[in-house]
């Protein structure tokens, strides 16, 4: 499960595999395929007005959504693009009635260089800009993990979420009932850890621990 929402499926099972496992496109849950499939459930077929990259786009053109200059829902994922006239093209819709829908809501990610500012920011500012309030697909929302626990005919009880972010993996897992694992390779630290009152049930240096753990 991934908040990713600048790749397609098909792209991260490459990635994958080329790193030797063997998923199929089915087993990944990505918030753009998730948001995607949420606008179809819930209009069918959607006008959308984005702000976000290809993956997203791509994602919702494939579940037969399409851009209009009167869109029924604003959009929003990860943008490095982002511009003032995408935020107020986005609010000038939402007042007209069009609907908020965010991918994800975490406030970083972990890029190459450290944590870097990511989507939830974004949709904060519309937010805050219309006064709606955002649906949100993506974590810390319960949706993607209810779908993962359908998928893999499990109770969540049972289930286990393997996270690097409080605020996303953690939160949502909680939110959802399943236990959490939070591994110190991504944005969190012992000491960002002790600051939240968000605890994971156990915290690891690295996925390798989890193995040990387990034999």
């Amino acid at each position: 499960m991934t908040n990713d929402s600048t790749h397609v499926r098909g792209e991260l099972l490459q990635n994958l595999r080329n790193f030797g496992f063997s998923f199929i496109e089915e087993e990944i849950l990505t918030s753009s395929y998730l948001t995607a499939s949420y606008l179809k459930e819930k209009f069918g077929r959607a006008s959308f007005y984005l702000i976000g990259e290809r993956g997203l786009r791509s994602e919702l053109e494939a579940a037969g959504h399409f851009e209009g200059d009167s869109a029924q829902v604003v959009v929003v994922g990860f943008d490095r693009q982002l511009s003032y006239w995408k935020l107020d093209n986005a609010l000038r819709l939402l007042n007209a009635g069009a609907q908020l829908v965010g991918s994800y809501g975490g406030a970083v990610f972990m890029s190459d260089n450290g944590p870097a500012l990511s989507a939830g920011p974004i949709i904060k500012a519309l937010e805050f800009g219309s006064g709606k309030k955002a649906t949100m697909i993506g974590k810390p929302s319960p949706r993607m993990f209810k779908l993962a626990l359908a998928l893999a005919g499990e109770k969540a009880e049972r289930a286990v979420m393997v996270g690097d972010q409080i605020e996303t993996d953690v939160l949502g897992a909680r939110k959802a009932g399943v236990h959490t694992i939070l591994v110190l390779t991504g944005v969190e630290t012992r000491e960002s850890i002790r600051r939240s009152g968000i605890k994971p049930e156990l915290i690891v240096d690295d996925v390798d621990d989890i193995e040990r753990l387990l034999r």
